[in-house]
């Protein structure tokens, strides 16, 4: 994936796209142990559902959580957060932007990150 917008080696592949005139973005996104995205924003609302292994989110001002294969994050519009394999483990999700534009910001500090 582009080191822009992530850190370490991660995947991304678009599933579904906008193009057709309905607001979804879908993409596989798919982290190895250590990778994740840098912090940013959407301007519509994102659901992460967790495919396979274990995947770390944290939302700007709260402690990073795990979440495994079967589980679902909702972030909101205009969230700042992150998201990436959690310690030890890697991990794939859906991600499903609806009416959405991504703003990517900094990258996650690595003690924010473990």
């Amino acid at each position: 994936a582009d080191t822009t917008t992530f850190s370490g080696r991660a995947r991304r592949r678009r599933l579904a796209s906008d193009d057709a005139g309905v607001p979804v973005v879908v993409h596989h996104v798919e982290f190895e142990p250590g990778a994740r995205t840098h912090w940013h924003t959407h301007s519509g609302p994102q659901w992460l559902l967790i495919v396979s292994g274990r995947v770390r989110v944290q939302k700007w001002g709260e402690p990073a959580h795990d979440v495994d294969a079967g589980d679902a994050v909702a972030i909101q519009p205009g969230e700042k957060h992150w998201h990436g394999a959690a310690p030890g483990s890697g991990g794939a999700h859906y991600a499903v932007n609806v009416n959405a534009k991504t703003d990517w910001l900094e990258p996650v500090d690595e003690r924010e990150a473990t």
